[in-house]
């Protein structure tokens, strides 16, 4: 029977042990998503390479085993202010404390060390693939007159496909998006100046790396991270803003749009010490933009590069 890819879904639950898994269940880990993909198999090929007096390929034997799942949420809070989104346990998988205030905030932040993981239940058609152990990194990308999403690349130990019944999913702890526009998007600033900004997006661009050593265990290991990103907004003359003092000069600002109006639904990302690093000019509907590149650097306390609140 053929498999039908719109009849495809992702669960996603947090691990209390590295690897272990947590059962995710359709009614209380079912995760709306877009753009789902998944390489169901992925390794460090081993050829024997052994001398046989005649051409032809060698046997090859994987090393390595794991499975890497990507895919997009809207960039929305879950309805309701101080519930955590029904996408926290993967920004927890990323490398983020999760600090809730009830009926106030979700607040997410990065950490340095004690990473969680998550099980990922990724159905197709009655096909389940189970992904322990994952961790990954994430992105945020908003485009004027879009919807604003959060993409999400994970890695985790490979599991074989088995035929399960597609769980029945019940989504909750998502609210509706809203567009990336004028009055959705607000208090916008980039060193202190609230400019008129088409695009935006951030990078976490975290390192990690798949480990399965002799008398260890197997496991995905955030090694570091680099964050960063671009922003483009309409150029306006010096006295109004000289961005190129800037960037010429060791100065670092702040980086900061709220999106959303509505109580559960309001998603603010902040980035206190930004340096940019990159300039340059481009053209939108006759209008002078300029398109910068910048880099998310932590004070001396540590962990404190960027944070997304949800309130």
């Amino acid at each position: 029977m053929a498999l039908r890819t719109s009849q495809r879904l992702l669960l996603a639950k947090e691990e209390s042990t590295y690897g272990t898994d947590p059962t995710p269940t359709g009614a209380a880990n079912a995760v709306l998503v877009r753009s789902l993909e998944i390489s169901p198999f992925q390794s460090d090929a081993v050829e024997r390479e052994l001398i046989r007096g005649y051409m032809g390929n060698y046997e090859v034997l994987h090393a390595n085993q794991r499975v890497e799942v990507t895919f997009e949420v809207e960039m929305v809070g879950s309805g309701s202010a101080g519930t955590a989104p029904a996408f926290g346990p993967l920004l927890k998988a990323c490398g983020n404390s999760e600090t809730i205030v009830a009926s106030t905030s979700v607040t997410y932040a990065p950490v340095s060390s004690s990473f969680d993981s998550v099980t990922i239940y990724f159905f197709q058609d009655g096909v389940r693939q189970k992904v322990t152990g994952a961790r990954g990194s994430f992105s945020i990308s908003a485009e004027i007159g879009q919807i604003p999403t959060i993409s999400f690349t994970l890695v985790g130990i490979y599991n074989e496909p088995t035929d399960v019944s597609n769980a029945t999913p019940t989504y909750q702890n998502q609210a509706k998006p809203v567009l990336f526009k004028n009055g959705n998007t607000t208090s916008q600033q980039l060193f202190s100046y609230a400019g008129a900004v088409q695009s935006f997006s951030f990078d976490q661009n975290n390192q990690s790396v798949y480990r399965e050593l002799v008398g260890g265990s197997k496991e995905v290991l955030i090694t570091d991270r680099r964050p960063g990103g671009s922003i483009v907004l309409e150029a306006v003359t010096m006295a109004t803003k000289n961005y190129f003092t800037s960037i010429t000069g060791s100065a670092t600002g702040n980086n900061t749009f709220q999106h959303g109006q509505t109580a559960g639904n309001i998603f603010t990302f902040s980035a206190p010490q930004t340096d940019l690093s990159a300039v340059s000019y481009s053209d939108s509907d006759g209008v002078q933009m300029l398109n910068f590149d910048y880099t998310a650097t932590p004070t001396t306390s540590g962990n404190d590069e960027y944070s997304l609140a949800l309130t």
